[in-house]
């Protein structure tokens, strides 16, 4: 489970957060989150994540070596920076894919 927020926002840009949380009974070994930015949005940097876009528009971070294992009932967050004119939230759903 993934769960978004914006941290701080300014004109023309904001700066966001997703926890990246195990509800599982064992150790989670690798995990990735998935969303499409809002019109007008563009992901810059992310922090404790590696960040990939897709020719579709989407973002995808993933684990970075440092925090690939999330413990049962734990959880990691990564940050990010984005410029935006106005619309700091995702389309649709974020989410953890494969």
């Amino acid at each position: 489970m993934a769960v978004y927020s914006v941290v701080n926002s300014w004109s023309g840009g904001f700066q966001g957060s997703v926890e990246v949380m195990n509800h599982g009974t064992s150790p989670l070994n690798g995990w990735a989150v998935q969303w499409k930015p809002g019109t007008g949005t563009t992901i810059g940097s992310a922090w404790n994540g590696a960040l990939t876009k897709g020719s579709d528009g989407s973002v995808t971070v993933r684990n970075v070596d440092h925090n690939r294992v999330i413990n049962p009932d734990g959880s990691v967050t990564f940050g990010f920076t984005a410029t935006s004119s106005g619309n700091n939230f995702p389309v649709g759903t974020i989410g953890c894919v494969g």
